[in-house]
């Protein structure tokens, strides 16, 4: 354990050395956010009652969507891993005496957390002050705000074990990079990134819900803005939970057989 620690930390204070690009990041995701908050803006003037959550739980959830963007984007690869796998520099990665789905999960994880860390704070305060309703809302107690606090980190584990079979599948590929396109794409839109899912028809949400999509932005989203009543929110966290450990023996064992076949060209 401690030497997966070890690379947690390294490549988290690696990842806090790009802070340019953190408040370059900021701008577009405040850009983006007023363009996807007023859009919707111009559909709730026509009917609001035909709309599943109200216009101000609407904002919370297209804020949190952007202050913890680094968290649940599954578009969000690590390249080094990508480029390890194809020039053969995995050899040396098998040499050491670690597990290499431990050490990438790792990896991927102080990444993500580094990017949260420097973006989230100046969004979230921003998106307070906003007025009504547009701002961010707060929760409806301390109980809904930990219980998202939960869900958020269950979210961000199933986003990395998801991004982890896009690893592993680079081994049977040439290229990464029509599939990373491919499974960002689809990604995108079953997890709530593009349309929120209270939003789409009732037959394709149910089972959107049961499907680890869900689990990645909008089931945390969604406690926090009380549209998940709290009689549902242990069972949606639940869903989250069977997901997270479903796909990490899915993902170990995929890796597991990739490994028993790779083939290492070059020397």
């Amino acid at each position: 354990m401690k030497k997966y620690f070890s690379f947690l930390r390294i490549r988290f204070f690696y990842g806090l050395q790009y802070r340019a690009a953190a408040y370059a990041g900021i701008v577009t995701q405040f850009a983006w956010g007023f363009m996807t908050i007023l859009m919707f803006k111009a559909f709730y003037k026509s009917n609001p009652a035909a709309f599943p959550m109200s216009f101000a739980q609407l904002s919370s959830y297209v804020w949190l969507q952007q202050a913890f963007l680094a968290l649940i984007m599954f578009w969000f690869f690590d390249s080094d891993i990508f480029l390890t796998i194809s020039n053969g520099n995995i050899a040396y990665e098998l040499c050491r005496p670690i597990d290499l789905y431990d050490m990438w999960f790792t990896k991927n994880l102080a990444n993500r957390l580094a990017k949260v860390i420097l973006r989230c704070p100046l969004v979230l305060l921003i998106a307070f002050l906003l007025p009504p309703p547009y701002s961010l809302i707060l929760p409806q107690d301390l109980f809904s705000l930990l219980l998202f606090a939960l869900s958020l980190v269950l979210g961000s584990l199933v986003m990395i074990a998801l991004n982890m079979l896009v690893y592993i599948t680079t081994f049977y590929t040439l290229s990464p990079f029509g599939l990373r396109v491919v499974a960002a794409s689809i990604m995108e839109f079953l997890s709530g990134a593009i349309i929120p899912l209270p939003f789409l028809p009732a037959k394709m949400r149910l089972i959107l819900q049961f499907l680890p999509f869900a689990s990645l932005q909008d089931i945390p989203f969604s406690i926090y803005n009380g549209h998940i009543a709290n009689s549902q929110i242990i069972f949606n966290i639940s869903i989250q939970l069977f997901w997270l450990i479903s796909l990490v023996f899915v993902g170990k064992l995929f890796m597991k057989r990739a490994l028993k076949k790779i083939v290492v060209q070059g020397g």
